[in-house]
């Protein structure tokens, strides 16, 4: 996949990343270019994102690295991680690769929440298909709540990891 990095545009990849008025800067000229490749192509970020990856794709979360341990799927597939998926044809595209083997997982943070973490709702960036594309017509497997309270959280993530090592 012909995917260009941040670099040969002049941006900071690594400030890209996190959540600061930098990345705004860039946010809607990013969302043009992404909007452009998926009406040519639907499937080209799902496929950069699994494209190339000779092993599983593994997360750890915080000081509990390979968590998940080396797991293959469903026949032997190996089991991967793909987080950030914004629209209806990201996840569609991925059950019809993956099939049944897919699990969704939902994160949700109250607006009271995510404005404590300093959000600002911004008219033409938080309302686009690439921020709410799938408040609707998804339903997800894992609704996980991220409002600050640790414990729950980690209680949470606990039962989803629990439940993905019996499937694979």
């Amino acid at each position: 996949t012909d995917l260009p990095s941040p670099q040969e545009h002049g941006l900071d990849f690594q400030r890209l990343l996190d959540a600061s008025a930098y990345k705004e800067v860039f946010r809607q000229d990013m969302i043009r270019w992404g909007e452009e490749k998926r009406r040519a192509d639907p499937g080209f970020f799902c496929r950069a994102a699994v494209e190339g990856a000779l092993q599983p794709v593994w997360v750890s979360f915080g000081e509990r690295p390979g968590l998940w341990g080396p797991r293959t799927g469903a026949e032997g597939a190996p089991a991967q991680v793909v987080s950030d998926t914004r629209r209806l044809s990201d996840v569609e595209w991925f059950r019809d690769t993956y099939g049944d083997v897919v699990q969704t997982v939902r994160v949700l943070a109250s607006e009271e929440t995510r404005k404590r973490r300093n959000w600002v709702f911004v008219t033409g960036v938080d309302d686009a298909e690439s921020e709410c594309g799938l408040d609707q017509g998804v339903a997800f497997d894992w609704v996980i709540t991220n409002d600050g309270d640790e414990v729950a959280l980690g209680e949470q993530l606990e039962m989803l990891v629990q439940a993905l090592h019996r499937s694979l």
